[in-house]
């Protein structure tokens, strides 16, 4: 039987606490054994374009802050007629 039908009980037996708790760190430790770490190149990359895109998302707020900022203070200030 896999460990996915243990798990969901449907074979009839059901698993006990620590049992589902050393099932869970088997699932976790097969997971991370699939994991592959970037090379140097990728790294690099990945991190300029997250840097580029928080950049951007800055100019936006930036923009968006410095337009309704102008806005409320026009609606907001009584302007004086000469």
């Amino acid at each position: 039987m896999t460990e996915s039908a243990l798990s969901s009980g449907k074979g009839g037996q059901k698993l006990g606490f620590f049992a589902r708790i050393f099932l869970f760190f088997r699932q976790v430790i097969a997971e991370l054994k699939k994991v592959v770490t970037p090379t140097r190149s990728e790294l690099v990359n990945y991190f300029l374009v997250v840097v580029g895109f928080v950049i951007v998302v800055m100019l936006i707020v930036t923009a968006l802050d410095f337009v309704f900022g102008q806005g409320s203070i026009l609606l907001f200030t009584k302007q004086v007629e000469q």
